[in-house]
């Protein structure tokens, strides 16, 4: 089982808001749900009921203080790495003609399309 799935049930049964959670994590609302659903099947059992005000189930709010003690014993995630700013190098276009391959004819510059 992962921590990080771990993590990510400790803050939605603490908010009981897919939204919210998802918005405190810094994931897609998508990520939570698969997320939810891979621990769910880890476990075979349902965790939150989804219909209407998300709520915790019996098995879900037992889960729950085994995760927060194993999130609580985890070391803290990494840090996201930043990428630096500029965006992509742009690709060398070369300079002069390529050269000559005995057999091959000449290499010729395409014309530019419109």
């Amino acid at each position: 089982m992962k921590i990080a799935l771990l993590r990510r049930y400790v803050v939605l049964a603490e908010t009981l808001h897919f939204p919210r959670a998802a918005e405190q994590l810094g994931i897609p609302l998508a990520s939570l749900y698969t997320s939810l659903d891979k621990l769910e099947e880890e476990l075979g059992n349902t965790l939150v009921h989804r219909e209407g005000t998300p709520r915790l189930t019996p098995v879900g709010e037992l889960f729950l203080v085994e995760a927060q003690a194993a999130v609580a014993a985890a070391p803290p995630p990494a840090p996201k790495t930043v990428a630096p700013a500029g965006g992509k190098a742009k690709a060398s276009k070369g300079k002069g003609r390529a050269p000559i391959v005995k057999g091959q004819p000449k290499p010729y510059k395409k014309r530019q399309g419109r």
